[in-house]
């Protein structure tokens, strides 16, 4: 007689709170006074990293912000130096790969896990992460995931299932692994299904890059041929150089401190490149921080006024400008509220957006933001372009950009801004200004780049962040 209805897939775990043993809750007793991570090295790191990542995905909280420094999760910045990097590297290959990693989870139970069992799943996925996508020892990893289950009240009856299904995902993740990667979507049904409808044939490509961890570009002040071969780099068809993951901190790369170049995109580094013309002109720099684009337009000679509505993000880009050496006006506004009566020879609006195109560099994007954030940041930008263009001195030029991936943040946006504002036109770019990126100008002349471009042979070096900018001129 074959199995029953309700009976376990064969080799599948059967989700049941497995209840500990008399001398299981002698030993919690013994140490549930103390602090857990007094008890196991990298215990309070994977404590941190259940709950930053379950701070991401279920409350939408930013990433960036939860791993600042200075104001981020307490349970981050309480942690010393080694354990910062090691939850940096869990939540960021957790991130990329959730979709796979949920769904290697769901394999190897019979039952999915409770609704409510949402710190159950969160424990899973960072030891998973570890198993499956970091160099950790996997005995480290599914003993760690057992003592952080066994010492959180929510998860403790599931301590039994934590250590057997990870201690089988590590016996089985050379062959399910592969498997499970080839048919499990990268990324959630609303950003994929956008990503495809709005590039078509170039989708699947976009798709395979966003997955990868992005190379470190830097602007320089000057000679990209000699830094690039100073620093191990190459230099890009933006004079960028790239440098494919280097060992240790950049801060620590030579020319850092000497304020030589900064780290910044290629692709973000395009929009200040759009002026017909900068020296002498005087330019406002709208949402600037942290500053990678006001240091181009002042070192092109222009005369910047920078402006950021945020007094931490506005001391952040003083700070980089003065490590650069680079002196800037800046102002502490919105850049709604930004009066100028006599008004600029041009203004760079780099608005904020839902930042799709950085999703390499940001993979929590896909599950912070949704199509409400879209619809909601394209009116703000229009809103944002609107004043921008009562700041342009007749004859000036505006350079409008952002880091979506998404048209209705860019082209769609523009087109409506035309179609009320006569008066202003599109500049057209030209390709051959950037060797090697004229399929990134768009038959109407705008810039729109795409993580697939820049193909290169080692992975470490292919891609660009997605970006859309235009150079709009008032007649």
């Amino acid at each position: 007689m074959g199995p029953g209805r309700n009976a376990p897939a064969q080799g599948a775990l059967v989700l049941t709170g497995t209840r500990p043993n008399r001398q299981r809750r002698k030993s919690q007793k013994s140490y549930s006074r103390r602090d857990p991570a007094d008890l196991k090295p990298g215990l309070a790191a994977r404590q941190a990293a259940a709950r930053l990542l379950s701070a991401v995905t279920e409350s939408r909280a930013s990433l960036d912000g939860l791993l600042d420094p200075a104001g981020g999760n307490p349970a981050f910045t309480g942690l010393g130096e080694q354990d910062r990097l090691l939850v940096r590297a869990i939540l960021l290959s957790a991130l990329r790969h959730l979709q796979v990693i949920d769904a290697f989870i769901d394999r190897l139970v019979d039952n999915p896990l409770p609704e409510g069992a949402k710190a159950l799943r969160q424990v899973l996925r960072v030891g998973a992460a570890q198993i499956l996508y970091l160099d950790v020892p996997d005995r480290a990893a599914v003993d760690l995931a057992v003592t952080q289950a066994d010492s959180d009240p929510r998860n403790r009856r599931f301590a039994g299932l934590v250590n057997a299904l990870l201690r089988r995902m590590t016996r089985e993740k050379e062959m399910l692994l592969p498997e499970i990667a080839a048919i499990t979507p990268d990324f959630p049904d609303w950003f994929e299904s956008r990503l495809r409808a709005a590039y078509k044939s170039e989708a699947e490509a976009i798709l395979s890059m966003l997955s990868q961890p992005p190379a470190i570009d830097v602007t320089v002040k000057d000679d990209p041929g000699g830094w690039a071969e100073k620093l191990g780099g190459v230099v890009l068809p933006t004079g960028s150089v790239r440098i494919a993951r280097p060992d240790g901190p950049v801060s620590g790369l030579p020319g850092f401190d000497a304020g030589a170049w900064w780290v910044q995109d290629a692709a973000a580094s395009l929009p200040a490149q759009m002026f017909s013309r900068l020296e002498g002109l005087e330019i406002a720099d709208l949402c600037a921080a942290p500053g990678g684009k006001t240091a181009q337009l002042a070192l092109a000679g222009a005369r910047v006024t920078a402006c950021d509505q945020s007094a931490t993000r506005l001391e952040r880009l003083r700070g980089n400008l003065a490590r650069l050496g680079l002196d800037v006006s800046t102002q502490l506004t919105r850049a709604q509220d930004l009066i100028a009566p006599e008004g600029f020879d041009g203004v760079l609006l780099d608005a904020p957006c839902s930042s799709t195109g950085t999703v390499r560099r940001h993979p929590d994007i896909p599950y912070t933001k949704g199509p409400d954030d879209i619809m909601r940041l394209a009116r703000v930008q229009r809103d944002l372009l609107d004043h921008a263009a009562g700041l342009v001195r007749p004859g000036g030029e505006l350079v409008f950009s952002n880091c979506s991936l998404d048209p209705e943040e860019g082209e769609e946006m523009v087109a409506g801004f035309l179609s009320d504002h006569p008066a202003w036109t599109i500049r057209p770019m030209d390709g051959s200004r950037w060797p090697g990126l004229e399929n990134a100008i768009t038959a109407k002349g705008e810039i729109r780049t795409h993580p697939a471009m820049l193909a290169d042979e080692d992975p470490r070096l292919a891609g660009l962040d997605g970006f859309y900018a235009v150079l709009l001129a008032r007649q």
